[in-house]
């Protein structure tokens, strides 16, 4: 009963269209007032101490560094290093988008950016050289999605603070499954183009690559620095954050000069004003989740799906659908906010990892950006390449397709995440 109150509370609330995060502090002060006799004092307590976490600090950082290699010119040289070393095969731009969204999100941590990064960029491109809109759109609009499967990732992020699970764990357990879909996304890439028989570029000579890679060294060297540093222990990964930050301010500012010290004022601005919005999240998300304990829901959820026999395996594929579906209607930070409290303990008490749970959820949000109404991926796409939604919706197809069975793979084959964290001794 209290577990129904609580949810149509929420579900009233998020149908008058008001914010995820407002309806998430609404929710909680409502059945406090209307439900218990908790004082709503400690609200505020519970406000400030449930953000009173070190590695929250890591999700602004992330932030403003993907800004700076946003603006600071990053992008056009991994995008030229990509095609140089894949442009000559069939549906070569096609696969130059896939490796240049990989390789930026592997230095950005932010899905959104990693769409318009690149796609600002090579869409033109593409259809200047001959392909369809849709096809360079679909591609941008799906490999955008690894900026929170690639580490850093301010998803991994967001669900480590939720479990008070090990962020360094999650981001090396998110790099093969990164490079895996990465691969499967290039393959349907490859076979559509060759279908097709879309247009491809020159071979690049040896010269060529080697130049394109010494003019994209200094971006692709954040990636050793951010997983190196926390492989090796000589900073957190919030530390690996705030080291990501300065470091790509420097080389967008004073390396490739293509961010002016005028801008910097803008993309701070730009930069706090998400962080502001996601750290709200957050904080009424901390809030709908000490409700949730302190009433006992997940504990009464997981003894009801280890009574009616519910094994690890359909516990999973339910997560997935329930994920999935939540996906169509809500952004990735609000998901796992509201969904990691619920279903973290049931998958505990199965005896399912919580690296490899962290991983599943983050390939359902993957999936979640270019899935409408509320794709994210997909407006983003759309507004650059002018299509409307539905075409949008249309031209991820082929794309959305080798994800969903990306999502069984990993789901099923825990050792493609757990692999990498265990070997280096992190688990």
């Amino acid at each position: 009963m209290t577990a129904s109150i609580i949810f149509v509370l929420l579900l009233v609330l998020m149908i008058t269209g008001m914010p995820i995060s407002i309806s998430l502090g609404l929710t909680v002060l409502s059945f406090l007032f209307f439900f218990t006799s908790v004082p709503i004092e400690s609200v505020a307590l519970k406000l400030f101490t449930g953000i009173e976490k070190f590695e929250i600090m890591a999700v602004p950082f992330f932030i403003l560094a993907g800004n700076f290699l946003t603006h600071g010119g990053v992008a056009k040289r991994m995008i030229a290093f990509a095609t140089a070393m894949v442009g000559h095969l069939p549906g070569g731009l096609g696969l130059s988008a896939v490796v240049a969204c990989s390789l930026f999100a592997a230095v950005s941590g932010s899905s959104p950016a990693t769409v318009v990064a690149i796609g600002s960029i090579l869409l033109p491109a593409m259809v200047k050289a001959g392909y369809p809109q849709r096809f360079g759109a679909g591609i941008v609009a799906s490999a955008g999605g690894l900026g929170i499967l690639i580490p850093p990732s301010i998803a991994m992020v967001m669900y480590a603070v939720s479990t008070n699970s090990s962020i360094g764990a999650l981001f090396m357990a998110g790099v093969i499954p990164g490079l895996v879909l990465a691969s499967m996304l290039m393959l349907t890439t490859w076979w559509i183009a060759r279908r097709n028989n879309y247009p491809k570029a020159k071979r690049a000579s040896w010269g060529e690559r080697w130049t394109a890679f010494r003019e994209s060294v200094w971006g692709l060297m954040l990636i050793v620095i951010v997983m190196g540093g926390i492989y090796s222990g000589v900073f957190t990964a919030t530390e690996a954050a705030a080291m990501s930050a300065v470091y790509a301010f420097v080389i967008a500012t004073f390396i490739y000069k293509d961010l002016r010290l005028s801008d910097l004022k803008r993309v701070l601005l730009s930069s706090a004003n998400l962080s502001a919005m996601l750290l709200y999240i957050i904080t009424n998300a901390v809030l709908f989740s000490y409700l949730l304990t302190s009433e006992q829901i997940p504990q009464s959820m997981s003894q009801w799906m280890i009574e009616s026999g519910l094994g690890p395996i359909g516990f999973l594929l339910v997560a997935n659908l329930l994920l999935l579906l939540a996906g169509n209607f809500m952004e990735p930070a609000s998901i796992i906010l509201i969904f990691a409290p619920i279903l973290f303990p049931i998958a505990m008490s199965l005896g399912i990892d919580p690296v490899h749970f962290g991983i599943i959820m983050t390939v359902n949000m993957e999936i979640g950006m270019i899935t409408p109404p509320v794709g994210l991926n997909l407006y983003v796409a759309s507004g650059i390449s002018k299509l409307g939604l539905t075409d949008m919706s249309k031209a991820v197809g082929p794309w959305l397709l080798t994800m969903l069975v990306f999502l069984m793979i990993v789901t099923y084959w825990a050792p493609l995440s757990l692999w990498l964290p265990k070997t280096l001794g992190m688990m």
